[in-house]
C-alpha cells in the first residue's frame, strides 16, 4: 500500500509559442483544464503502475470534480477532505518545443489537517510507503510519524525549498530531486547529494536519464532516457516518481523500477496534459517490449 499526502490542483493549460519573458504578453493558441498537482499526478501514476494508493489531501468546494477524477483512476479518495478554501490551481504555459512555465496557487493544499493525517497514518507499517512533495502543509509531521512506524518515506523536493528539504532529511528512505534541484541544494549547503544522510537519492536528469545513489553501499545505478519528441513535459517527473515507488512496492529491483518509470515518462511527454496523459502499465510494458 502507498499512502500519498499530496497536492491536488486544477491545471489551466495555455499553449504558447514560447514561455513568456518577464513583462511580455503572449496570445495562446489553445486552452484546456485538467487534473494536476504533483501529489495527484503521482497517485495516478502509482495506481496505473499497479499499486494500491490512498491519497490524503484537501480541496475546496470547486474541486469535487478533481476528487471524482482521481477516484475514476482507482485512487482511494476517502481521506480527501473539502474545506472552506479554494482548491489549489496552476497556470501552465506549454511552449511549442514541449517546455513549460508554471505558476502555482497552493489553496487547500496548504491547509492540511494534522489530526486527520495522524489518524490515517496511524495504520501505516513497515510494509507500506508514504509519498510526499513540497506542495502541501504537514509534510514534516507526516514523515516523522511514518518513519517512527517503520514505513518507507519518499520525498520529491519540488518546488525546491532548502528549509523544507533540510528538515525532512532525517525521516527519508528516498529523496527525489531533478538535476536543477540537486544543484540548488549543493549551492545552498555546500554538500553534494552523495554526502547526504539519506539511504537513497534519485536524481532525474531529463533527456539524459536518471541516477540512483545507494548511500549505504556507495554505488550508483544509471538508466538512460528514451529518445522521444516532446509535446508536453509537464508532470514527467511526477510520472517517474509514481511509477518508481509503485515498482519498488511491488518488489521490482531498483533498476527494473527505474526502467519502467523512464518508459512511463517517455510516453507521457509525447502527450498533452498531466494526470490524464499518464500511461497505463500495459502501455509501458508494450513500449519496453
Amino acid at each position: 500500500m502507498i499512502y500519498n499526502l499530496g497536492s491536488i490542483n486544477i491545471d489551466h493549460f495555455y499553449r504558447v509559442q514560447r514561455v513568456p519573458l518577464p513583462g511580455e504578453t503572449l496570445a495562446s493558441s489553445e486552452y484546456s483544464v485538467g487534473l494536476g498537482g504533483k501529489g495527484a499526478n503521482q497517485s495516478v501514476a502509482a495506481v496505473l503502475a499497479g499499486a494500491q494508493v490512498t491519497h490524503i489531501g484537501a480541496v475546496g468546494s470547486d474541486g469535487a470534480w478533481a476528487v471524482e477524477r482521481l477516484a475514476s483512476f482507482g485512487v482511494d479518495t476517502r481521506n480527501i477532505v473539502t474545506i472552506a478554501c479554494a482548491t489549489g490551481h496552476a497556470v501552465i504555459f506549454v511552449a511549442d518545443n514541449g517546455e513549460n512555465g508554471i505558476v502555482l496557487h497552493p489553496g487547500a493544499n496548504a491547509a492540511q489537517d494534522r489530526s486527520a493525517i495522524r489518524s490515517v497514518l496511524s495504520k501505516i507499517s513497515k510494509t507500506n510507503w508514504l509519498m510526499l512533495q513540497n506542495e502541501t502543509s504537514q509534510q514534516l509531521q507526516a514523515a516523522s510519524l511514518a518513519h517512527e512506524q517503520g514505513a518507507h518515506v519518499v520525498y520529491s523536493a519540488a518546488p525546491f525549498n532548502i528549509g523544507s528539504v533540510t528538515q525532512i532529511l532525517p525521516y527519508l528512505s528516498i529523496l527525489i530531486m531533478n538535476e536543477v534541484e540537486a544543484q540548488q541544494f549543493e549551492q545552498s549547503t555546500g554538500k553534494n547529494y552523495k554526502a547526504l544522510p539519506v539511504p537513497n537519492v534519485l536524481i532525474t536528469r531529463g533527456a539524459e536519464g536518471s541516477e540512483w545513489w545507494d548511500g549505504e553501499h556507495q554505488k550508483s545505478i544509471f538508466v538512460p532516457a528514451f529518445k522521444v519528441d516532446p509535446i508536453d513535459t509537464t508532470g514527467a517527473g511526477d510520472t517517474f516518481a509514481g511509477y518508481l515507488v509503485a515498482g519498488l512496492s511491488r518488489g521490482l529491483s531498483v533498476a527494473e523500477a527505474m526502467e519502467q518509470a523512464t518508459a512511463a515518462s517517455a510516453i507521457k511527454i509525447g502527450r498533452k496534459g498531466t494526470a490524464d496523459a499518464i500511461p497505463s502499465r500495459a502501455e509501458v510494458l508494450g513500449f519496453l517490449s
